[in-house]
């Protein structure tokens, strides 16, 4: 068995089945063993329990001012980036300009930027022509020679008649554009596949390879993928700074190439706390830049055909299709392999739907799928137990423990600063709340969160320094009161973050797994008054 492929628990048998059960329920047994162990503290040590919470409150704060460091230098880099002229330095690799270069990357090789090939696949289930097409005139506009790209839009066939009328649409507008355009088509119910992106995106790259690549004899060695959601728009310059970074890293082939989202396609429409929720995730995604050694593929990425192609493409049996391909990397190369920060963004939208309700109801979904992410957690485990004596075991655990620690903390941090940390008050009985401790710990607790608050601040000014430029149709005051939404961030991280982490978690442990659910796309806006 390709243990490489394994999707869940359910997929082995015998003692196999056993032990991914096992690393399954890992998870969410730390996280609510968390929980579990401080109420009960704060029942029979409410004392023991004031102290850690206090402990934990300061903890609290400086990953506060930790993570803000981390954002700000992410920032700078952002906007640096965003101004390079990429085809410039494209061009200066064969002009000899470049000094410094690693010996063993492409460029000192006498590779050329003209050399390399683009594949973008664009998986869609029942997207809007609006969406579709966007992302299309966004790859027109990127300014990367349109004559090496190879475009696949890959539709599903339970989208119906609907979905290959947009493709034939999008052939029309769009066909004659690039090298080659292709329409591929998804069959729907292939047994042992999970009806999501990874299976579609897996069933185009090998169309494309069988139909255009092996015909027409492209080395894989030159072609780099780019798997995008459907509603990501490439800014200007992005296939030049992934070209880029693709010719002078070492080692390119081990490696994954990972963009920032940023979510502007309709970041003026969407309502408050979606654009919140939205820009959060565009932080952590800009920070985990800064820190490499935590970075995992995540939504749109890029890696070298080579590399898909050697590890038999995307799996077709899990949710999370955009980080496994990293973990499915990783552990085929047995360790030597990662992901290359391009500190540069593509655009994408905020989740958004015809009503407040609905979209905080697809909000909570999608959050909830990712974090159904966790399911990485005991693939990972499985297999570097099964391939113990040839992966780099330093490598290998220490993924695992950030794997295992930021999920963790995902699902419980928020939590118990909001809930757990008043549990040795209400529960520490009469005796506590007449000592000292009982009596400093909210004063205590609120000094330090009042602290933590100048996180919310300057999340908010760099959210407000990202905005794009704003519409005619919307008040000067619009971006202020932008601004002004960054309050409701405390409530935010625990309906949009703790809780759908912490029932994705459960749902694992308790071998409830998560189907593919693919978040609605839509940019219509509605009355700010349900704002």
């Amino acid at each position: 068995m390709d243990y490489l492929k394994i999707g869940k628990a359910t997929e082995l048998s015998g003692r196999d089945k056993k032990i991914y059960r096992l690393f399954e329920m890992i998870p969410g047994s730390l996280s609510w063993g968390t929980f579990i162990f401080l109420i009960i503290l704060s029942i029979f040590k409410p004392v023991w329990a004031a102290f850690f919470i206090i402990v934990f409150d300061v903890y609290w704060l400086l990953l506060v001012v930790y993570l803000g460091a981390h954002l700000w230098v992410a920032y700078r880099r952002l906007k640096v980036n965003s101004g390079v002229d990429w085809r410039q330095k494209c061009e200066g690799l064969e002009r000899g300009e470049e000094k410094n270069l690693p010996p063993d990357c492409l460029a000192s090789k006498g590779w050329s930027w003209k050399e390399t090939r683009h594949l973008i696949i664009f998986p869609t289930l029942n997207e809007s022509l609006e969406v579709i097409r966007s992302s299309f005139e966004a790859l027109l506009r990127d300014g990367y020679p349109t004559e090496k790209m190879i475009v696949v839009l890959a539709i599903e066939e339970r989208g119906g008649s609907e979905a290959k009328e947009r493709a034939g649409v999008i052939e029309q507008e769009f066909g004659d554009e690039f090298h080659r355009f292709l329409i591929t088509e998804h069959p729907d119910g292939i047994p042992g596949e999970i009806k999501g992106k990874g299976a579609n995106q897996a069933w185009a790259a090998q169309e494309v390879k069988k139909k255009i690549i092996d015909k027409e004899q492209i080395d894989y060695e030159k072609i780099l993928v780019s798997v995008f959601d459907i509603d990501t728009m490439v800014i200007p310059g992005y296939f030049f700074c992934l070209t880029y970074r693709f010719l002078t890293v070492e080692r390119p082939y081990r490696a994954s190439y990972q963009p920032v989202p940023v979510y502007h396609n309709n970041i003026w429409e969407a309502p408050f706390f979606a654009r919140v929720a939205a820009s959060s995730n565009t932080f952590w995604q800009m920070m985990q830049q800064i820190r490499q050694e935590k970075l995992a593929t995540y939504s749109s990425h890029s890696m070298t055909f080579k590399s898909l192609y050697e590890i038999g493409f995307w799996s077709t049996n899990m949710v999370s299709e955009d980080s496994r391909i990293f973990w499915h990397s990783f552990l085929y190369y047995n360790g030597d392999y990662r992901v290359e920060p391009l500190n540069f963004p593509v655009s994408m939208d905020v989740t958004m739907d015809e009503t407040f309700f609905q979209t905080a109801k697809n909000l909570y979904k999608q959050q909830r799928r990712w974090g159904w992410g966790v399911e990485n957690v005991p693939y990972l485990m499985f297999n570097t137990l099964k391939r113990w004596k040839k992966i780099s075991r330093r490598e290998a655990l220490n993924k695992i423990f950030i794997q295992i620690y930021g999920f963790h903390s995902w699902a419980t941090n928020a939590l118990i600063i909001a809930v757990i940390g008043w549990m040795p008050i209400i529960l520490g009985g009469e005796s506590f709340n007449t000592s000292v401790i009982a009596g400093n710990l909210p004063a205590v607790t609120r000094g330090l969160m009042t602290l933590a608050m100048v996180g919310l601040v300057f999340s908010a000014i760099i959210s407000t320094l990202l905005l794009p430029s704003k519409p005619k149709k919307y008040h000067p005051l619009k971006k202020a009161t932008m601004f002004f939404h960054w309050l409701i961030l405390p409530i935010s991280i625990i309906l949009f973050g703790a809780i759908p982490a912490l029932s994705s978690q459960t749902r694992l442990m308790l071998g409830k797994y998560l189907g593919f659910w693919v978040t609605p796309k839509a940019r219509k806006s509605f009355s700010e008054e349900s704002e």
